[in-house]
């Protein structure tokens, strides 16, 4: 099993043990540095590493620990902004150009796999988004008619492999699936072997310079010409962060009491839609659903979010076992597009690749593709449609509007402050609070095995109240989506400092 960001544990690290690298240096010096070790990141060093640059990969944790390690892994062409939407708000020849992106990231990822022979359970699968009413129907026969235009090969069919009630049924050709862990360690040790070096356990704390940057780290300070942030949100304080809304997203693996499992992609058109996809593991199918998506730190509640999923499988499903539950982050552009190219505010050779929506499987291959053609120099035919200096005053700008009015009324929120600080005893085991003691807020909890945890309240990205994640037993802000364990160290960006611990036993002392 490989460690990851949260309480819960996934399908896919369950299976695998914790990356370990075979390739050693004590290089300090690389032509290109990169933050992250997940799909983006190790997708995008192999890339560089094979055009002749000396890359390296940092990851504060593990490879894997973050979203790539939680997704439910989808390769598709069919995207979370509906194509109709996207050609009203970036016209149809931008639109076209996404769509021939997306379907070129598939076939990257089918190369992959061929080349470096990853044993990965990739499997080419058609995708399948169905109606239940009118209104989703209409909108879906508008999808239709848009991928038409954007040459993705889609059709109505009559049947769904799944016993769900329908209305109608868009089939897409062309999508497929795999163990994303095992992609990606496919990919590492490919990257090794082209003379890529991986840090684990090495956080990058800050970056300075001008030309040549110089990364101080936790095993010391490296000097790279470029650097690439593909830490799904990039750290410290950017323009970004107010264009990226932080989602979290759950899921579960279960056993079918039939072999009847569906080979295909399903998705319903709710508000958060659910989705759906089988995988064979160590010989074992299982059945993969999530659903129940909210903004990050605004459900009081996570453990409702996996029950209510389950409920919902349960009722769709012979469900014989749940194996695994567990939740994911993801983030959200303000206008439906990946961010990825130059980071706004920051040199021109420090890139990023963010803002992915729940499509980051396919939209990490097309980020690795710009930023190799970026850092070589090579003209870039996607270049413009994801430049993160884009500004599109139309597209997103109420999703814009409406979550910076949620993060300042998160600031004005720290003045007003919860009651007294109550008994410790009154914690439940695996309950958290944000309280207040001498004028100061403490963010206490009490993990499953009834031990204390008190930590400052205060996210060391903008200064927002963070708030309690019962499923996965972290502290999440909801103004840009970090988050802590029960320790205060970081788990997701873009805070870059942990949170300090309060020595429980001074709060007592102080008080008697």
């Amino acid at each position: 099993m490989t460690p990851r960001d949260g309480n819960c544990i996934s399908l896919w690290q369950d299976k695998v043990a914790e990356f370990t690298p075979s390739l050693v240096s004590s290089d300090k010096r690389y032509d290109v540095a990169i933050v992250g070790g997940g799909i983006t990141g190790i997708t995008t060093g192999l890339l560089l590493q094979r055009r002749g640059k000396s890359c390296v990969v940092f990851d504060s944790y593990n490879l894997c620990f973050g979203t790539t390690g939680g997704t439910t892994a989808h390769l598709n062409t069919i995207l979370d902004t509906p194509y109709p939407k996207m050609i009203k708000d970036f016209g149809k020849e931008k639109s076209v150009l996404v769509a021939r992106a997306v379907r070129e990231s598939l076939d990257l990822v089918r190369d992959h796999v061929a080349k470096y022979k990853i044993d990965c359970g990739f499997q080419e699968a058609p995708g399948y988004v169905f109606s239940q009413n009118e209104e989703e129907t209409r909108e879906l026969e508008r999808i239709y008619d848009a991928c038409l235009q954007l040459g993705v090969d889609v059709q109505f069919i009559d049947s769904l492999p799944v016993g769900i009630s329908f209305d109608k049924i868009l089939m897409a050709k062309g999508q497929a699936k795999f163990n994303p862990v095992e992609y990606v360690y496919g990919l590492a040790r490919a990257f090794e072997q082209s003379g890529g070096v991986i840090r684990q356990n090495c956080r990058v704390n800050n970056v300075t310079g001008n030309g040549d940057l110089f990364l101080e780290t936790a095993q010391g300070t490296f000097q790279s010409g470029a650097v690439i942030y593909a830490t799904h949100i990039p750290p410290g304080v950017n323009i970004l962060h107010l264009r990226c809304i932080p989602y979290r997203s759950y899921a579960m693996s279960v056993r079918l009491r039939s072999a009847d499992y569906p080979e295909g992609l399903i998705y319903d058109m709710k508000d958060p839609y659910h989705y759906y996809r089988t995988q064979n593991v160590d010989g074992l199918n299982y059945l993969i659903a999530g659903g129940n998506d909210h903004k990050t730190a605004y459900e009081k509640n996570t453990e409702n979010c996996l029950i209510e999923l389950e409920e919902h499988i349960r009722e769709n499903f012979d469900v014989e076992q749940v194996i695994h539950r567990w939740s994911s982050q993801f983030y959200e552009s303000v206008d439906g597009l990946p961010y990825i190219g130059h980071l706004p505010g920051h040199p021109d050779n420090v890139l990023v690749a963010t803002g992915y929506g729940g499509n980051g499987m396919t939209y990490s291959h097309v980020a690795a593709r710009v930023l190799t053609d970026t850092i070589m120099q090579v003209q870039c035919p996607y270049e413009e449609v994801f430049r993160p200096a884009r500004i599109k005053p139309v597209a997103g700008f109420s999703e814009f509007v409406s979550h910076n009015a949620d993060v300042v009324r998160q600031f004005a929120s720290k003045l007003l402050g919860p009651d007294e600080l109550e008994e410790l005893d009154s914690l439940s085991p695996g309950e958290g609070k944000v309280v207040r003691f001498n004028d100061e807020k403490i963010a206490l909890c009490k993990d499953r095995k009834g031990a204390l945890h008190a930590i400052h309240s205060v996210c060391k990205h903008l200064g927002c109240t963070v708030a309690w994640n019962n499923a996965e037993q972290s502290w999440d802000c909801p103004c840009h989506g970090a988050r802590y364990s029960v320790d205060g160290k970081v788990l997701n960006g873009p805070a870059d400092k942990d949170l300090e611990m309060i020595s429980l036993s001074e709060i007592v002392e102080g008080e008697t």
